[in-house]
């Protein structure tokens, strides 16, 4: 009864990239985290390969929402206390820092979908 075959009982396929083709497989299969050699396989045989990176952009956009969520609701409540919004009412402060953060969380998020359309 004989072994089925594995990768080190195979022969050695050889690629010799110019300098800068190395260089640019080496981001790749890093941006994939994959080593290189899994990474020209994946990609030789035609599998799809995920970017670790576009895996970042999605949680910070997950993130950016998710504070986007709170901001929403603490300015909610803060519109529908009793004490009405007045621009003397001491708290109009507050709210237009709110209203800031909500406009700079807005900005990231809009920045990091950018970034993964921008990616493909």
């Amino acid at each position: 009864m004989s072994n089925p075959p594995t990768r080190r009982t195979q022969p050695v396929l050889k690629v010799r990239p110019l300098p800068d083709e190395r260089v640019l497989l080496e981001a790749n299969a890093a941006a994939a985290n994959l080593p290189l050699s899994a990474y020209l396989l994946a990609a030789g045989l035609g599998a799809t390969i995920k970017s670790v990176i576009d895996l970042e952009q999605v949680a910070v956009l997950a993130k950016t929402n998710a504070d986007l969520g709170r901001l929403g609701g603490l300015l909610k409540l803060w519109l529908t206390m009793e004490e009405r919004f007045v621009p003397s009412y001491p708290r109009h402060m507050e709210i237009n820092q709110l209203l800031q953060r909500i406009q700079e969380s807005q900005r990231v998020l809009h920045e990091a979908a950018r970034n993964i359309v921008d990616h493909f």
